[in-house]
C-alpha cells in the first residue's frame, strides 16, 4: 500500500524553518566527492542496537573499516548516540543544517520526519522486492521510499509446554483453539493466555496483534480515520473478553504490567503468550527451564499475524552526499552485513534471502514469524491514538462496558484527537 501523506500546517511551517535554518545546503557528513577526486565522507547515527557497549564499539568500528576496504572514495563514520533525548537531538541537527548524512530511526520516526522535510528519498539505493513487502511500505510515502531497513524485530508465540501435557492439550495454534483449552487449563487454576493490560504498555505487544489476526486494522487504508471500531475490532476485544470470563486470562490483566519474571509466564500462572520476544523466551526458560518452552508460530484468527518493527537508515534533507549515502546504506543493509548483525545483536535480517546461521531452533521460529510480522501503525497520530484506545480496553476488561461500546467510545475519542492534531 503506497500511504499518500497530508502534511498538517504545523509540518510546512517546520520545512520552512529547516530550510532557513540550513541555509539552503546543509554540511551533512561533509564534503561531496568534487572533480579533484576528493574522498567524500558519509556520517551514521547509530544507537544501541547491540546493548553491550564494547561490543557495540567493536562492531560498528569494523563495519566501517570493512566498507572502506571496499569503497576507496568514501570515508565512512560511525557515530554511537544513546537512545536518550534521540528526537530532540535529531531536530536541533536538522535545524541546524549541522548533522548525520544517514540516521537509524523507527518507521513511525521516518513518517515524522519526512512530514517536517527532514528526509531524502532513498529511490535510487533499494531494491524493494528484496525486503518484506510490510517493512518497504511502513517507509513510502507519497510512491518513494524513506527508509533502508537493516534490521527487524520480532515476536512470536511461546508456550509452557508442561501445563499443556498435564491438561492433555495440543499447544493451540488457532483462536478456537485457546478458547477450547482456556476452561480445561483455569480448572487447574492456570490462565491459557497471558495479557498485559497497563496503560504504560504498548498496545503493539498487546491488542493490535490480535486486531490484526481478526482481520481489522487501527487506521482506514488513507490514515485519516480509525478503524478499530469495525466488525473485525469488536471480535478481536471479544475474544479477550470470553478468555477472561472462561478464566483464561490473568486476574489482573486489565491492568497487569509486562514482566516476564514474577509474572505468570515466569511462574506457571499462564501457559502460553502470543507477541514474545526472543529475550523474554529466554526469561522463560532460565524459569521454568528449558525443555519446558516451546515457540511456535503466530497465532491465526482469521488472518496470521504479529508484531515486528524495522529498524531503517534515513537519508537526512542536509546530507550533500546523497549517492554516497546512498551506497553505505546498501552496505549496512546487505545480507552479509544484516546476518552478522543478527548475530551481535538479536535482531533479525530484513532481506528475505538473508540467511541466518544459527542451530537454535527458538531463532528459526522467530525468523519464520517475520513473514507475518507488522510494523505497527505508521500514520500521524498512531500514538495519541494508541493512548486514547488503551482505558476503553481496560474498561471492557474490567466488566464497565461491552466490547461494542468500549471501541466505539474510544474511536470517538480518538477522532477528536485526530481533528485537534495541527
Amino acid at each position: 500500500m503506497d500511504k499518500r501523506i497530508a502534511l498538517p500546517a504545523a509540518a510546512t511551517v517546520a520545512l520552512l524553518a529547516l530550510t532557513a535554518c540550513s541555509g539552503g545546503g546543509g554540511t551533512g557528513g561533509g564534503a561531496s566527492e568534487g572533480a579533484s577526486g576528493e574522498r567524500s565522507t558519509v556520517t551514521v547515527w547509530m544507537y544501541p542496537v547491540i546493548p553491550d557497549e564494547t561490543a557495540s564499539q567493536e562492531y560498528w568500528s569494523g563495519v566501517e573499516e570493512d566498507f572502506e576496504a571496499e569503497n576507496d572514495t568514501i570515508d565512512l563514520e560511525i557515530e554511537l548516540q544513546p537512545w536518550d533525548n534521540r528526537d530532540e537531538k535529531i531536530a536541533t541537527a536538522l535545524a541546524s543544517g549541522r548533522g548525520p548524512d544517514l540516521v537509524l530511526l523507527t518507521a513511525d520516526q521516518t513518517l515524522n520526519y519526512y512530514g517536517t522535510g527532514g528526509l531524502q528519498p532513498l529511490d535510487d539505493a533499494i531494491e524493494p522486492d528484496a525486503f518484506y513487502p510490510q517493512t518497504i511500505d511502513a517507509v513510502t510515502y507519497d510512491g518513494s521510499v524513506y527508509g533502508y531497513p537493516i534490521y527487524q524485530t520480532s515476536t512470536t508465540t511461546a508456550y509452557n509446554t508442561e501445563l499443556f501435557e498435564q491438561a492433555g492439550i495440543e499447544l493451540p495454534t488457532t483462536w478456537d483453539d485457546v478458547l477450547a483449552a482456556a476452561p480445561v487449563l483455569a480448572e487447574q487454576g492456570v490462565a491459557v493466555m497471558d495479557y498485559s493490560g497497563s496503560p504504560n504498555m504498548t498496545l503493539n505487544l498487546s491488542f493490535y496483534p490480535l486486531l490484526w489476526q481478526a482481520g481489522g486494522t487501527v487506521f482506514t487504508e488513507d490514515g485519516t480515520d480509525v478503524a478499530f471500531d469495525s466488525q473485525e475490532g469488536v471480535a478481536a476485544l471479544q475474544f479477550l473478553m470470553d478468555l477472561q470470563e472462561a478464566g483464561g486470562l490473568p486476574a489482573d490483566a486489565a491492568t497487569k504490567a509486562n514482566a516476564i519474571e514474577g509474572g505468570p509466564l515466569g511462574t506457571g500462572g499462564a501457559a502460553m503468550g502470543y507477541a514474545v520476544t526472543l529475550a523474554e523466551v529466554r526469561q522463560m526458560q532460565t524459569a521454568l527451564g528449558e525443555e519446558t518452552v516451546a515457540v511456535g508460530e503466530p497465532l491465526t484468527g482469521e488472518e496470521q499475524a504479529t508484531f515486528g518493527t524495522p529498524g531503517v537508515l534515513a537519508l537526512t534533507s542536509i546530507s550533500e552526499n546523497p549517492e554516497a549515502a546512498g551506497t553505505v546504506a546498501q552496505y549496512i543493509g546487505s545480507a552479509e552485513v544484516s546476518s552478522a548483525l543478527h548475530q551481535a545483536s538479536g535482531t533479525y535480517p530484513v532481506l528475505v534471502d538473508a540467511e541466518v546461521s544459527s542451530d537454535d531452533e527458538d531463532v528459526a521460529q522467530f525468523v519464520a514469524a517475520l513473514e507475518h510480522a507488522r510494523p505497527g501503525e505508521v500514520v500521524p497520530n498512531a500514538r495519541q491514538v494508541m493512548a486514547a484506545l488503551s482505558p476503553h480496553l481496560q474498561a471492557a476488561l474490567q466488566g464497565q462496558v461491552t466490547a461494542q461500546e468500549a471501541l466505539a467510545a474510544a474511536a470517538a475519542e480518538a477522532r477528536q484527537v485526530i481533528e485537534r492534531a495541527p
